[in-house]
Formats: C-alpha cells, sequence, structure tokens
C-alpha cells in the first residue's frame, strides 16, 4: 500500500500543485484527481472519505449475507474535494466461492472506473450501449438505476456501468460468475446521507483488488 496519491487512470506517480501548474500532473495523462492512498477498512477511515467527497460513496445496504467491507479508495484533494470514490466488498458468491465487489462513483474523465474495469478511459466508451436495453437494475439512493454489461472487458471479471445521481456508477466484480448478484436488484447507499448504522458495518481484511486495479 502506497502513502502517497497516484494517477487515477495508470496507477504512476503525480506531481503536487506548484509554480507552473495549479493542478495535479501525471506524465502521462496530465492533469489529474489524485488518488489517494487506500484506507484499511474501518468505519471511522470510511467516514472520513464520506464527509470529504462531493461524489457518492456508494455500498449494498444492508449488505448482502456474509459480505463484508474491504476497503475504501477516493480521487481528489483537500482543495477539490473528492471526485472519485471506490468501495470494495466481500463475501460468498451466488455460485460458490468468495466474490468481490468494487462500486465506484466518478466525476466525468477521472478514469477510476475505468482502470478498475481494466479498459481503455476514461470512461466506459464504446464497450456500453445504452441504446440497448440495460442488463441489471440496482436501487440508488431510492432511484431505481438501470446498468449495462461492459463488453471486451478482462475475462476474470464482469462490469457494469450507469448513471447515478449525474456521475457515473461502475460495479466491477470479480470473479466474472459472480456478476450474477447484480442480477438481484441491490439496493445501494449512498454512505454520505448514512446516519448511526455505519457503525454496524461488519469490515474485513483490506481487498487487493482496490490496491492493484486492472
Amino acid at each position: 500500500m502506497r502513502g502517497e496519491p497516484s494517477c487515477p487512470k495508470c496507477g504512476g506517480r503525480v506531481r503536487a500543485p506548484g509554480l507552473f501548474s495549479d493542478s495535479w500532473q501525471c506524465a502521462v495523462h496530465g492533469a489529474v484527481h489524485p488518488l489517494q492512498p487506500v484506507i484499511p477498512p474501518s468505519v471511522e477511515g470510511l467516514s472520513v472519505v464520506a464527509h470529504r467527497t462531493r461524489v457518492p460513496v456508494w455500498m449494498p445496504w444492508p449488505l448482502p449475507v456474509g459480505w463484508l467491507f474491504t476497503g475504501v479508495a477516493s480521487a481528489g484533494d483537500d482543495r477539490s474535494g473528492g471526485r472519485a470514490t471506490a468501495v470494495a466488498c466481500s463475501g460468498p458468491a451466488p455460485l460458490g466461492g468468495m466474490g468481490e465487489l468494487l462500486l465506484v462513483a466518478e466525476e466525468l474523465g477521472v478514469g477510476l472506473g475505468a482502470r478498475f474495469a481494466g479498459i481503455d478511459g476514461p470512461d466506459p466508451g464504446s464497450h456500453i450501449d445504452v441504446s440497448a436495453p440495460p442488463h441489471a437494475k440496482v436501487v440508488a439512493a431510492g432511484r431505481p438505476t438501470p446498468l449495462w454489461h461492459l463488453g471486451a472487458v478482462p475475462d476474470d471479471r464482469a462490469v457494469f456501468a450507469g448513471e447515478a445521481r449525474g456521475l457515473w456508477l461502475w460495479a466491477i466484480v470479480w470473479p466474472e460468475q459472480s456478476g450474477l448478484l447484480m442480477y438481484d436488484e441491490l439496493v445501494l447507499t449512498d454512505l454520505r446521507d448514512a446516519g448511526a448504522e455505519l457503525e454496524l458495518l461488519p469490515c474485513g481484511a483490506l481487498s487487493p483488488r482496490i490496491l492493484g486495479p486492472g
């Protein structure tokens, strides 16, 4: 786990704002919203991210039976606020074994969701066909939210994307067969709106998926 901000699109080093630039800079991608070091799973750490971010912090709530919160990451800085969040959860997969779910909320162009999805970003682009009927639906902050299954992604995962609260919502599931989870009409809560029930959140070990996307 690195202790320095990195590029949300490639994981490379970023240069802090300074004399010649008022934004964080990646040598490959130019101006970016820096991905902050991943915070190990804890209610306190999750609350800090939820308090600072400008975008939703999505989590299935209540969590599916046996599932645990396994990590959170955010892109942005103290000046601009969080422009992307990623929340990891792990638990029993629908077809047996362990499954992992990563939910990403981000502004257009940040590129964090595409990086976790394993595609060229920064947005779903040609991987999504919103003219077709949606493949799954979730309820996000009380609103039915259609999601489309993305094509041409690495075969170890299933990737869904759609729009919630005017921002991209990505759901990346490992292994690919665990994508069945997304057909159960999950109820997602924006943890910025959560109250005291957040104290009951079950936490597990840090997910390696949120440490090394791709």
